[in-house]
């Protein structure tokens, strides 16, 4: 099998939640630890940094990837789901696996794997490890796929733990509280190993207390004590902030949440570098890495589709937003922007509150009511209807590409084109690759 046909397979053979939904999901690890088992235990080969959240954990990762790589480290970059190419969730120091690798890991081992009839992120999981043993990283930042107490990637003991923030999402699988998906959530906290919070309420904080106390684990909760004190929007993109430990920092990620995750992650640094091993840091990063990584994510390690500015006339956002927790920043933001006309591109995927996202869209925008090419697409007739109960007014396109170029060639220089509602939107939108 060639490179397109090796992952047709996995795609097609394993269960895919972001094509099928629930069927893909398995409870328990017993399938991780057998891969795990097969192939030596490779994650006990290098430092881990685990993140898990409902938002905001891809933003977070992909920052603390590139901080660590401007300090010189040799980094594994663990994320999902991908935007255009299997690939872009298994990078070394920015660059994806290998397509030669994807095809050798397929028929090298598929005799053993086969039989257990793994799910795909399982395999997926598997061969992102073993990849970064092979490549012998130094450490690796490994974002959680859903959930976190059941999830394949929970076999790791990392350095430090990181909760970004808890809202509603994936409720079949987690619960129907916030409470519930908390403790979800926080099955990531290991013994001894400290675990970062960034946002709580009243229901999820005292579900992170008694779970860190229960494993002797230091909690700091990056909201008590910020280490992010000011931000603004850059002109040029991006944003400024004036930080209580790190001086000024600009960051190129685009995005009001993006507040909150560089409060997060810049508490969870400060746990990090004040951890030592026989009388020395566990990592050595200085402000200069920090000043680099956060000014240089995307190009650092190909961080897509976060606030993402792909033309200037008329401007083009895209962003991969797609629960009410993500969207009550998205749509405040969209809202603030000065322009002649808002024009939203909008589509959804079946497990998701669209009544709730869509409560929050503005109502003089013009949309264009879309699906992404994904099985657990909303179909667009229903999204359109939707659309109309929530007094929004836009005509359907069956694909992304059509409603993307109908908005564009509709649009004039100065008004303002919205891509999102769903990470399979975005990568329907990048996949198209002409702006």
């Amino acid at each position: 099998m060639d490179y397109q046909e090796t992952v047709n397979y996995l795609f097609n053979s394993y269960p895919v939640f972001e094509h099928v939904g629930g069927s893909a999901y398995k409870e328990g690890l017993y399938n991780t630890h057998a891969l795990d088992e097969h192939f030596g235990h490779p994650h006990d080969a290098y430092k881990t940094i685990h993140v898990a959240g409902t938002n905001g954990k891809g933003s977070c990762s992909h920052t603390l990837a590139a901080i660590l790589q401007h300090a010189g480290y040799r980094v594994g970059l663990y994320t999902s789901p991908h935007l255009v190419d299997f690939r872009e969730r298994i990078r070394v120091n920015g660059v994806p696996i290998s397509q030669e690798r994807v095809i050798d890991f397929v028929k090298q081992e598929r005799g053993f794997f086969e039989p257990l009839h793994p799910s795909f992120f399982e395999l997926t999981t598997a061969l992102a490890f073993l990849y970064f043993k092979e490549q012998q990283v130094d450490v690796a930042v490994i974002e959680v796929g859903l959930g976190g107490r059941l999830d394949c990637t929970n076999i790791i003991t990392p350095l430090i733990s990181i909760i970004t923030n808890i809202s509603f999402d994936h409720t079949q699988f987690l619960g129907n509280t916030l409470a519930e998906i908390a403790g979800e959530k926080a099955g990531i906290i290991k013994e001894g190993v400290p675990v970062i919070i960034g946002e709580t309420n009243d229901e999820t904080r005292p579900v992170f207390v008694a779970k860190a106390a229960g494993k002797h684990s230091t909690i700091t909760f990056a909201e008590t004590n910020p280490e992010a004190l000011l931000s603004s929007e850059c002109a040029f993109g991006g944003r400024d902030y004036e930080t209580r430990s790190f001086g000024q920092l600009h960051g190129e990620l685009g995005g009001d949440y993006q507040d909150k995750n560089t409060n997060t992650m810049l508490t969870a640094l400060k746990v990090l570098l004040c951890q030592e091993s026989q009388d020395a840091p566990l990592l050595s990063i200085s402000q200069n890495d920090i000043v680099e990584g956060f000014a240089n994510v995307s190009e650092t390690t190909g961080l897509m589709g976060r606030w993402q500015q792909l033309r200037q006339k008329p401007r083009v956002v895209c962003d991969t937003g797609h629960n009410v927790g993500g969207w009550q920043y998205l749509a405040r933001q969209i809202k603030a922007q000065t322009c002649r006309q808002l024009r939203i591109v909008f589509g959804m995927v079946d497990d998701k509150d669209i009544n709730g996202v869509m409560s929050l869209l503005p109502t003089d925008a013009i949309y264009y009511w879309t699906q992404p090419s994904s099985k657990r697409a909303l179909p667009v007739a229903q999204v359109q209807q939707l659309g109309i109960a929530h007094d929004l007014k836009g005509q359907s396109y069956p694909t992304v590409g059509q409603a993307y170029r109908t908005a564009i060639a509709d649009a004039d220089d100065d008004d303002f084109v919205f891509v999102g509602g769903s990470s399979y939107v975005v990568s329907d939108l990048l996949a198209i690759n002409d702006f």
